[in-house]
């Protein structure tokens, strides 16, 4: 694999890699992605092409270890890429049944297309080099094209070419899925529509979502179509010849019941796909539209660090462009790129929202309309455990009930266990940390009175119910939980699941209970009138609030903060020794289950719990909040606090290293960047062990994103201002990126190792107010400002 800003380049085929590499190759729009699979490839283990729409989901109940579960999953919708070719009476050449003598595969990250080019062997003499341009169109969010170009050498070469729909697609790109019913689509019709056009229509089992695709093939001789059981196809003989190319255009349409403004969506599909330009016009719209938001996320990272960066910015997009502002779908953990999660909804907008607050704000405001529009499921949820207020769901998907599986399989043992990481309620607090980030940077006041204070008041009002007063503590607690760090669900031996006190849910809360008063505070008077008439708020609720959020338990030992109550009771791990044993112990918790042992009876995470706090808030900010609930939280405690747990953590997951990074930058430099490495290259080395092919981890990669936009730079966007507070690291001390704040459209910010550069453009609406630690500065717009920064 080479890099480059522009280009992310596989100069061979391995079919052990080749899993991951069609992650990596995804190509999507916002609405719907198709993974990099080679289109003459069937799914197999080793090729897995899947196309999925955002927000299409499927519910059905599978048999799992004697019991019924119930299972929610991002749906494989029908295969539109299938395209393959072969010698005339000859075998279907693919690189795992033919000659390879070249490949190579290109994601051209500037416009957005995949560039194929293989060379097979025919017969000793004779050589064919395929060529295939791929793209899923960002203009248009509902088209997608296929080019490919054939050219012999050696000798003619007469081919026989064969492009389909392919509807007999299954849910089957996780192997651990595989126990669980993964046949969503049913209902498979085909049929032509004109000489050059077929189309296929299916809907899924439960959810009765209705697909309609269509594809039209033209080529330099006549295409004749073929109905077959569950696809469509296209074939056209061809002559290859030595210096002359032939070429098959393939341009296909996608349409789901769940678009606006159609009425079938087939009839959709058939129409687009009728009015599509040509491959060669629609390459210059694509590229337009690519150009267009490569302007607004500008990053300018010099080296490795810079070309990788441009590789996560390019799947953010991907899945979350601003066509994604006219969808009513979530940040999918795993991007539109595979089936690992289900395509489920978790926490990770926590780390990609502030991403795109300062680029695509319409884009993270429909991420949180999604989260208002599962309101009312989200209070039903807090009601049937007993709670006011609102319970957000762990794992979401397509109507807001909690979507955590009963039982995952650990692949290590081969058992399938109690999955109790729905008691996960801290995901509330993100969905209001969230709300108040996208506000602060987009001024978007009316979304906050709004929507925005509905969420925050239902949340405040679940953490206030939860927490129970402790007479013998003197402070208000939090029972029966689980932390950021899932390898703890339960007490050593317990008979039932969940924590007390874990400190980043306390935390969190508090500081929700706290904004939510300071924001209802701040309404205009009719508005805050509204709201408390609706959901019965009174003075005495308020109150208690205040009283909670300043009295919940906040647990320490040993002269550090306490990932919950009684971890400082826990056995100390072998830590080496394990690291002997196995070499890679990222997952810990599968190699002791493994052995009839338990994560749960050691002082052992799986990603940083505590230290979310040191992510999600500033030092100051975080001081405040501990003086708040009547803690002392000076840079010493804090300190050993971060070695306590980067001693104990094993980073079995992507976000891990990204956080750590973030909080090393400021806490020991010296090491932030070997962390910040491990964040950049999780998915793109695979990390974690065959993750990847699953789905990209967008949360990590927005994460490294936002890493180098607000966690280097300090910049927080707080009290109507811009705040800096800049630790370059010696390894990225010289880079430039550009924002959009509040109105502003392209701030641009430029670090060169002690100077920051700051220029606001010409026609911005108002000055900006710029604080750094040691100085104050306005500017106005068409400013630019030149600071030196202190040592």
């Amino acid at each position: 694999m080479t890099a480059t800003p522009s280009t992310w380049d596989y100069d061979h085929y391995d079919a052990a890699e080749e899993r991951l590499r069609e992650s990596l190759c995804t190509l999507g729009n916002g609405y719907f992605a198709t993974r990099g699979a080679l289109p003459e490839c069937a799914a197999d283990d080793v090729h897995y092409p899947g196309t999925y729409v955002a927000g299409c989901y499927n519910r059905l109940i599978s048999t799992v270890a004697g019991r019924e579960v119930e299972n929610e999953d991002m749906v494989n919708l029908p295969n539109w890429l299938p395209l393959r070719f072969r010698p005339a009476g000859g075998d279907w050449l693919t690189p795992d049944t033919a000659e390879v003598l070249d490949h190579r595969q290109t994601v051209h990250l500037d416009s957005g297309v995949l560039e194929r080019l293989t060379r097979f062997g025919l017969d000793g003499e004779r050589v064919l080099s395929v060529r295939q341009l791929r793209l899923v169109h960002m203009a248009d969010p509902h088209l997608a094209a296929l080019r490919t170009e054939f050219t012999a050498e050696g000798g003619p070469v007469d081919l026989e070419v064969e492009a389909a729909l392919d509807g007999g697609v299954t849910n089957s790109g996780v192997p651990r899925y595989r126990d669980l019913d993964g046949h969503h689509l049913t209902h498979v019709h085909t049929g032509t529509a004109g000489d050059d056009t077929v189309w296929l229509r299916c809907r899924t089992r439960t959810s009765d979502i209705r697909t309609g695709m269509a594809a039209r093939t033209t080529a330099d001789a006549p295409v004749t179509a073929a109905r077959e059981h569950l696809c469509v196809t296209q074939r056209v003989t061809l002559r290859a010849r030595p210096g002359r190319t032939a070429t098959v255009d393939k341009v296909v349409a996608l349409h789901t019941s769940r678009d606006p403004a159609i009425s079938d969506p087939l009839q959709a599909a058939v129409d687009r796909v009728a009015e599509a330009p040509g491959f060669d016009d629609l390459l210059v719209t694509h590229r337009t539209a690519w150009g267009q938001l490569w302007r607004r996320a500008e990053l300018e990272v010099p080296g490795e660090a810079g070309s990788i960066l441009r590789l996560h910015l390019f799947h953010v997009l991907q899945t979350l462009s601003p066509h994604t502002a006219d969808l009513d779908v979530g940040v999918p953990a795993r991007g539109l790129h595979g089936e690992a999660y289900r395509g489920h909804v978790f926490w990770d907008e926590l780390f990609v929202l502030p991403y795109l607050n300062l680029h695509f704000p319409e884009v993270s405001r429909a991420l949180l309309h999604y989260r208002h529009r599962r309101l009312e499921k989200a209070r039903s949820a807090a009601r049937a455990i007993g709670r006011r207020g609102a319970l957000y769901p762990w794992q979401s998907g397509s109507d807001g009930r909690e979507e955590t599986q009963q039982l995952h399989l650990n692949p290590r043992s081969g058992r399938w266990l109690p999955d109790h990481s729905h008691l996960q309620h801290h995901v509330g607090s993100a969905i209001a940390y969230n709300v108040w980030q996208y506000c602060e940077a987009s001024g978007d006041a009316e979304f906050l009175h709004t929507k925005g204070a509905e969420m925050l008041l239902q949340i405040a009002r679940f953490w206030a119910d939860s927490a129970t007063w402790d007479e013998h503590l003197g402070r208000h607690r939090i029972r029966g939980v689980v932390g950021p760090d899932e390898y703890h669900e339960a007490y050593p031996g317990a008979d039932r699941p969940g924590l007390d006190d874990n400190a980043y849910t306390n935390v969190t809360a508090a500081w929700v209970l706290s904004r939510t008063l300071r924001v209802l505070d701040d309404l205009p008077e009719p508005r805050r009138r509204e709201l408390g008439e609706r959901t019965a708020l009174d003075d005495a609720e308020l109150e208690h609030w205040d009283s909670v959020s300043r009295t919940l338990h906040v647990p320490f030992h040993e002269g550090v903060v306490s990932q919950f109550e009684g971890y400082g009771d826990l056995a100390e791990l072998d830590w080496e020794g394990y690291r002997d044993r196995y070499g890679d112990i990222r997952r810990l918790d599968r190699l002791l289950e493994a052995e009839n042992d338990s994560v749960n009876n050691y002082q052992a995470s799986k990603q940083a719990d505590v230290l979310m706090l040191g992510y999600l808030f500033s030092p100051a900010e975080l001081r405040s909040l501990f003086r708040r609930l009547g803690y002392a939280l000076d840079e010493r405690t804090w300190q050993r606090t971060v070695d306590h747990y980067l001693a104990r953590t094993s980073h079995g997951s992507t976000l891990s290293g990204l956080v750590h990074g973030w909080i090393l930058a400021r806490a020991r430099r010296a090491e932030a960047w070997d962390y910040f490495q491990e964040a950049l290259k999780g998915d793109v080395a695979d990390l974690q062990g065959g993750t990847t092919g699953e789905g990209i981890h967008l949360g990590a990669m927005a994460g490294t994103l936002d890493l180098v936009q607000r966690g280097l730079t300090g910049l927080e966007t707080r009290a109507g201002a811009l705040w800096l507070d800049p630790v370059p690291l010696p390894e990225l001390s010289s880079y430039g990126f550009s924002v959009r704040y509040q109105g502003h459209w392209g701030v641009r910010f430029r670090l060169e190792h002690s100077r920051l550069e700051i220029a606001v453009p010409a026609a911005g609406p108002l000055p900006i107010d710029v604080r750094l630690p040691d100085r104050e500065v306005r500017l106005q717009p068409g400013d630019t400002c030149r600071l030196v920064l202190p040592d």
